[in-house]
């Protein structure tokens, strides 16, 4: 099988770098794969085999040159990416759910809108949510033989324990980090720290799907008596990640851009970044581990429409007028007051079982009461 080649400062000093970080926009190449995701074909081809020339679709063509080397070199890989990227976006809409940014999607190339240009928390999890979907998509692949460059993750070897040994199709995770590393971190530029950040935050995606790697048996033996267990390893589902994830980006860090001279510590991303690291804005604080969500920017308040921002605001959200958390009407809305909707449901009730076999229902009509910011 091919193997994939793979400052101490004070509060001022976090926004002024924000400010200017924030008035250049994002590097044009940040985060442009995700675009494969509105019209990638899963055939897997980027070459037309009757000319030998490159054939790029729109999507494809917001790929560079060495990710679109990375997915010619891996037949199959194309559409476990793509899968990657739908169940990412599922996963940071349902987190985001009752929250004032609740991870709006595009049809254009900028799947995630402007809110990429900003160095906020928000975009934090976007960068590791996708790395990590990607990741576990890919891994899963390998062991289910849809990616021909990859298999099962064979590096179990040994007697196991004294009622299982070592067997089965383990999920081949460090083909998948390898993979996502290279894809995800190659649409990179730059030295500064926008670019540092979204390094650290893929990192941080992939090193939760690692982290959640669990053994997972077969019994064997008469009547299910489990004398002896064939065990394999398998990825968490993304769900957890996304869980876990989520608990991160409420306590994420905010960082600056620090000389590699300082004494504080430095994380994995930010080693094989150059002479530069990341530090917490806070001398207080203890440096981002591998897995923390950093950023450098305060986060908008989306309460309102704002081109600038990416934010769509919160006119004509449903909120839970109930609520006194994140998805309560006086939250959710800002403060501008909520109006109530009444509608008629028609469902189905009072259905009988009949032997043999039929069900018969009524319809019943109720009332349900909705709640739209204003």
């Amino acid at each position: 099988m091919r193997t994939i080649v793979l400052l101490m400062g004070a509060k001022a000093a976090c926004l002024l770098l924000a400010a200017a970080l924030a008035g250049t926009g994002a590097d044009v190449s940040s985060g442009r794969w995700w675009g494969i995701i509105n019209m990638a074909s899963s055939a897997n081809h980027l070459t037309n085999s009757k000319s030998g020339q490159m054939f790029l679709d729109p999507s494809l063509a917001l790929l560079n040159r060495r990710q679109r080397r990375l997915i010619r070199q891996n037949p199959g890989v194309l559409s476990s990416i793509v899968a990657g990227l739908q169940t990412a976006i599922k996963e940071c809409q349902w987190q985001f759910r009752n929250r004032r940014w609740n991870c709006p999607t595009t049809q254009g190339p900028a799947i995630f809108g402007k809110i990429v240009s900003r160095g906020c928390r928000e975009t934090a999890f976007i960068f590791a949510i996708t790395s990590a979907g990607v990741m576990h998509a890919v891994a899963r692949s390998c062991s289910e033989g849809t990616i021909e460059t990859c298999t099962c993750d064979h590096r179990w070897p040994g007697p196991g324990g004294p009622d299982w040994h070592w067997g089965g199709c383990s999920d081949n995770v460090e083909f998948g980090r390898a993979f996502s590393r290279e894809l995800a971190d190659s649409s990179e530029r730059g030295s500064d720290l926008r670019y540092l950040t979204n390094l650290h935050n893929n990192e941080a995606g992939r090193a939760t799907v690692e982290s959640g790697m669990r053994r997972e048996c077969k019994c064997h033996g008469m009547s299910g008596s489990c004398s002896l267990r064939t065990c394999w390893m398998r990825l968490p589902g993304l769900r957890t990640v996304s869980d876990l994830l989520k608990d991160r980006f409420d306590g994420a860090s905010c960082v600056v851009y620090a000389n590699r001279g300082s004494n504080r510590g430095s994380n994995r991303a930010s080693n094989r970044a150059g002479p530069h690291h990341l530090e917490p804005e806070d001398p207080a604080h203890k440096p981002p581990s591998v897995g923390d969500l950093v950023y450098f920017e305060k986060s908008p308040s989306f309460c309102s429409r704002n081109r600038k921002t990416g934010s769509l605001g919160t006119l004509g959200r449903s909120c839970n007028s109930s609520s006194a958390g994140l998805d309560g009407c006086e939250l959710l809305c800002c403060g501008r007051g909520y109006r109530a909707h009444a509608e008629s449901v028609v469902e189905r009730c009072h259905c009988t079982f009949h032997w043999c076999c039929h069900v018969s229902c009524l319809n019943c009509t109720s009332t349900r009461i909705s709640h739209q910011c204003l």
